[in-house]
């Protein structure tokens, strides 16, 4: 097996055991054993306990702990607040262990259906009701709510909600990824309430678009408008379900506040359309639309759900149809997107805490590493800290990704990694995220 050789010794230096940990935890745990101290007084074992004491209440103070009662017994589950965005309800029943993953009823990929983009029929009005161009309010809202729907996406630690918009007649649903991310079963509530059981065609994190598939026909596909004619001002309505489907079919109303808006959210950089119509969780994967009805955005984010707890209004963040449609129209294509980067790892950020009281430096925590990843053939296993990519310190899972993303599939790449004491470099090549 290839191993991690350490800075200045080329020569192999293969230890006895690749598991560093395994000893102290069993094969393959991943954890780094406690280090031994000597007992130098009740003052330094006083002060460990209040450090270790404050650590654990700090780190349990980021996630929810919850016990449920299943048919296999009592569940504990630990989630991040920020798991799961646009929740509706995180109080469902757990799903149990014999639910199947999610699969695609026949093959809803390669079909040739592609998102069709409509011509503006007229200049934008200033107003609503600017010289009788444009729609009313009520006249936008009656075109488009047919074309909205609700997804209700149920996850093994309970269920998601989210909006989506019908692309075809015939049952195509856009929405984001993070609304469908993770989930066992989606179903689609129309604005007919009629339910539908919906299999996911293909999803990309990257640009947080997924295409689903209800077997129905003789649905009101949306018509999509030019997001590149919208310009500072204009006016803009937003359709949905904020805070979950109790309040589905919510429309507000604002005006784009501005174009080209670059934001980096958990290692991406997206490009949005910002407005100041209302948003909510919930509002996920729903439309934007402009004074004609046309859906000319797919609603992605708030920024107080990603960067701040305090209360920011009027700060909506929308995908421009002009950048989702060649991601949609490949999506149903062959079901992903081809050339994203990967280097075939899970991480984890590990609190300060725990950093310091296992000894381990400042960096990302690797937690599972693709068997089928040229990062497995190189040596980095489960345990590892990736400290720093191409020379570029990192500390967190998002820094990582920052990095990995300015390269492309196939491009190598160089990581220190930290692992029982010692500081390696590896190259390792990226590999297509849709291989792995």
């Amino acid at each position: 097996m290839s191993m991690l050789y350490p800075y200045g010794n080329q020569s192999d230096p293969t230890p006895e055991d690749p598991y560093p940990y395994e000893d102290y935890y069993g094969h393959g745990s991943g954890r780094p054993p406690r280090r031994c101290r000597r007992n130098r007084g009740g003052w330094w074992l006083l002060l460990l306990l209040v450090v270790v004491i404050g650590g654990v209440v700090a780190v349990l103070s980021r996630f929810s702990v919850n016990l449920r009662q299943t048919s296999s017994g009592v569940t504990l589950s630990i989630q991040s607040p920020a798991s799961g965005s646009d929740a509706e309800s995180q109080s469902a029943e757990t799903a149990g262990d014999d639910v199947a993953v999610l699969q695609p009823s026949g093959n809803p990929t390669g079909s040739g259906a592609q998102l069709m983009v409509t011509e503006t029929p007229g200049p934008l009005p200033e107003t609503a009701s600017d010289g009788g161009q444009g729609l009313s309010l009520q006249a936008i809202y009656r075109k488009c709510i047919p074309s909205v729907v609700s997804i209700i996406s149920t996850q093994r630690s309970g269920s998601a909600s989210g909006t989506g918009i019908i692309m075809s007649e015939d049952g195509y649903i856009i929405t984001n990824d993070h609304v469908i991310d993770g989930a066992v079963a989606i179903e689609v509530l129309t604005s007919m309430d009629q339910t539908y059981a919906a299999s996911l065609v293909g999803s990309d994190a990257t640009s947080d678009l997924a295409v689903l598939k209800i077997d129905t026909t003789g649905l009101t596909p949306a018509e999509f408008g030019d997001s590149n004619s919208m310009e500072v001002g204009d006016m803009v309505v937003a359709i949905g379900d904020p805070l979950g489907t109790e309040l589905r079919g919510t429309m507000t109303d604002g005006i784009i506040s501005a174009i080209n808006r670059d934001l980096t959210v958990n290692g991406r950089t997206m490009t949005l359309l910002q407005t100041n119509a209302a948003l909510n969780n919930g509002n996920s994967g729903g439309p934007l639309i402009n004074a004609y009805g046309q859906v000319i955005g797919i609603n992605t984010m708030k920024m107080s759900s990603y960067y701040t707890s305090a209360s920011v209004e009027g700060l909506g963040f929308a995908i421009p149809i002009a950048t989702a449609k060649p991601i949609i129209d490949e999506l149903i294509e062959q079901g992903y997107i081809s050339g994203r980067p990967a280097i075939g790892i899970n991480t984890r950020d590990l609190p300060a805490a725990v950093r310091v009281y296992y000894g381990i430096p400042e960096g990302v925590y690797v937690d599972t590493v693709d068997p089928s990843s040229d990062a497995y053939a190189q040596g980095l296993r489960q345990g590892d800290t990736i400290t720093a990519i191409e020379g570029i310190a990192v500390s967190t899972g998002e820094d990582l990704e920052m990095v990995k993303n300015q390269y492309k599939a196939g491009q190598t790449v160089e990581l220190t990694v930290y692992r029982n004491g010692k500081y390696y470099a590896v190259s390792i090549q990226l590999m297509d995220a849709s291989g792995l």
